[in-house]
């Protein structure tokens, strides 16, 4: 049986890498995101366009998510996976620079968005048979520890992984699994500015480059974590790149 799955984010960067992986690990996968254009792209990208779905979407709308969960059950029958990884993050200033539309912009993709899949997903996976199914997270290693003028960004992933463990909990008795990756630096546009001129700030409130890694290893890691049966779950795991400035902080 193919197993489905939902990507949010999946125009670009890490949403891209991990639907091309699921695409590979022959999964069906349903592309979300908020502009079509780099959808078609990761799909044309793809080895097999024919096993994907377009929705475009932004996550916070809670009538747009649930389009998403039944364009996809009606396309492909059942849902197996949902990777929630459509992200934002505000301007890198000072925290009293900060405007409150902008923390609010952040919570609502960034915590509500991944709030409004999962409740989606619950209410699919419990009704389905066989019943249950996988959620993946995309936590970030700011759920850890924070970069400087990161507090809209760090405060989301911190309560994502609060959000992470409930669902994990709450989703026993339905046989859903709920886990979380923790991505450091995965070459993507999002971090191109970390190799570029002087880098990007520091705890010190120095600037420096750092190293990033290919972000299939990203990918690779979510087919893992998929390919456990249900009575197993990575609850949280790291992926990183070996050399970025992360253990040692501080």
């Amino acid at each position: 049986m193919n197993k489905t799955a939902i990507v949010t984010g999946a125009g670009t960067g890490v949403g891209r890498a991990v639907a091309h992986s699921l695409i590979e690990a022959g999964y069906q996968v349903t592309l979300v995101g908020r502009r079509a254009e780099p959808l078609e792209e990761t799909a044309e990208l793809s080895v097999d366009k024919a096993r994907t779905l377009i929705v475009q979407a932004d996550v916070s709308d809670e009538s747009a998510v649930e389009n998403v969960f039944a364009r996809t059950v009606e396309k492909f029958g059942r849902l197996d996976l949902v990777f929630n990884n459509a992200g934002i993050g505000a301007r890198p200033v000072e925290m009293h620079e900060l405007e409150v539309d902008e923390w609010r912009a952040v919570v609502d993709i960034n915590l509500t968005g991944v709030f409004l899949c999962t409740r989606q997903a619950f209410r699919i996976m419990k009704e389905q048979s066989p019943q249950g199914g996988r959620i993946i997270n995309n936590g970030s290693i700011s759920a850890h520890t924070p970069r400087p003028f990161s507090a809209p960004y760090t405060s989301t992933k911190h309560a994502v992984t609060g959000l992470t463990k409930s669902t994990s909990l709450d989703g026993r008795k339905y046989n859903i699994a709920c886990g979380q990756i923790d991505i450091g630096n995965a070459a993507t546009p999002m971090t191109d500015r970390m190799v570029a001129g002087d880098g990007v700030p520091q705890a010190t409130g120095e600037l420096a480059q750092e190293a990033r890694m290919d972000a299939r290893h990203v990918g690779e890691a979510v087919v893992y974590m998929d390919s456990l049966p249900l009575e197993a779950n990575v609850l949280t795991m790291t992926v990183m790149a070996n050399h970025m400035p992360f253990v040692g902080r501080g």
